[in-house]
């Protein structure tokens, strides 16, 4: 029997990190995000993953650089308003730590992707409701989607690495049938 859980938005986040001039992060997140997860009863392993990222939603603290991430050289936010994942299968890894296979929506461009997934359990809150939670982190290569701004500075050094760390810490909860 299929079992279906909601993200809980309000206790979990989406965060990413880019190395700027090679020698410091820039972290942002995004603020508005939705997804689901559909198992086989409660059996975690057979989760079948759809998350949603309204890329506007982007927020690096900087007014500025967020109006500049949503432009064509970044996330192209006027042809592109989402950011999809939709996973394939999870594969357990050790212990309670898993491997996310799926397939990643960024600018219209679709790449096979896999993320490290740490189960952190499943528990029932006060009011009866049944919630799972996972840390979610993985790193993909920004060209693959294609953003190549900020490849070159003026003096030949690299202005943003082409690596982006992803890391999201998610709570869904069972929904009633």
């Amino acid at each position: 029997m299929a079992t279906t859980w909601a993200l809980d938005a309000a206790h979990s986040e989406v965060n990413f990190k880019v190395r700027h001039l090679m020698v410091s992060n820039v972290s942002g997140m995004f603020k508005t995000f939705n997804g689901t997860v559909e198992t086989e009863g409660d059996d975690i392993s057979t989760a079948k993953v759809h998350f949603t990222i309204d890329v506007n939603s982007v927020s690096t603290n900087n007014d500025q650089r967020d109006g500049h991430l949503k432009t064509g050289d970044f996330f192209d936010v006027e042809n592109h308003p989402q950011i999809i994942f939709d996973s394939s299968n999870l594969e357990k890894a050790e212990g309670d730590n898993y491997k996310l296979h799926g397939t990643l929506n960024m600018r219209g461009v679709s790449k096979e992707i896999t993320l490290n997934a740490e189960y952190g359990g499943t528990t029932q809150d006060p009011w009866g409701n049944t919630r799972a939670g996972f840390e979610v982190t993985g790193k993909i290569n920004r060209q693959d989607f294609g953003v190549s701004f900020g490849m070159v500075t003026e003096t030949g050094g690299l202005l943003l690495s082409n690596d982006v760390n992803i890391s999201a810490n998610v709570e869904f909860v069972k929904q009633k049938a």
